[in-house]
């Protein structure tokens, strides 16, 4: 690419992308310098739920594209970890569809991802429906899904439960004070119905334990898994 930088090709335009780090450090100051035309474009990270799904809803707006909010949060957690892959998910969509992106559209193209299926396991476990969650983590594990994410899915949901927890104000206001998105703020306030403070904070400790058990921590992730499910399903009562 530095040989190619002092005789590009007239009417070719080549985009490379840097993740960041030191690695690569002579060509990017070769681009910075401008030699062959080359431009730097930053992208800042995006590590808000609340800015991926702006993000997300941006994407849709700028097409044209009308989706409800439930399709829209659907897309963005089950790409919440790949940027790159929330925007390719985002113009499939677009591009795919002729009418109203619904939830039921994410399901039929992006059922399958992990993340989806984890929160659908994380959801119903704060629900209090232990049944459906065991059936769905099992079901999820037979798919191919692995216990990390998973684990990290009902982190993600009971950190935020936690935040709000006893907190006052209006969706906007309390969704500006925690970096969330006010449809977040709101899932979060239904979800701690039937909690108590002591039942958070034995479900974060008993979280963390699952999260090294499944990172090796411990013999059997599954395990940990249904032991986990299990607490939180009973709102952090019980061993």
């Amino acid at each position: 690419m530095l040989d190619y930088l002092t005789g590009t090709a007239d009417g070719t335009v080549v985009v490379l992308r840097h993740g960041g780090g030191v690695r690569g450090k002579k060509l990017l100051d070769t681009i910075r310098a401008g030699t062959g035309g080359g431009i730097e474009v930053v992208c800042t990270e995006l590590k808000k739920d609340a800015d991926k799904y702006d993000f997300a809803q941006a994407e849709f707006r700028s097409a044209g594209k009308k989706i409800t909010a439930g399709a829209l949060r659907a897309v963005t957690s089950a790409f919440a970890d790949d940027l790159a892959e929330l925007a390719a998910a985002c113009q499939q969509l677009i591009s795919d569809t002729a009418a109203e992106v619904t939830e039921a559209t994410v399901d039929k193209y992006y059922g399958g991802r992990v993340e989806t299926n984890a929160f659908h396991v994380a959801d119903a476990a704060i629900a209090g429906r232990y049944g459906e969650a065991l059936v769905t983590m099992r079901h999820a594990l037979a798919s191919g899904a692995d216990p990390v994410p998973m684990v990290a899915a009902f982190a993600s949901k009971v950190r935020t439960m936690a935040k709000l927890s006893g907190a006052r104000g209006g969706s906007g206001q309390l969704a500006q004070q925690f970096g969330l998105a006010p449809w977040q703020v709101d899932r979060a306030k239904r979800d701690l119905q039937g909690w108590t403070e002591d039942g958070l904070g034995r479900c974060i400790e008993v979280l963390a334990e699952t999260d090294a058990n499944v990172k090796g921590g411990g013999r059997d992730p599954v395990f940990a898994l249904e032991r986990m499910i299990r607490i939180v399903s009973a709102r952090g009562r019980g061993a």
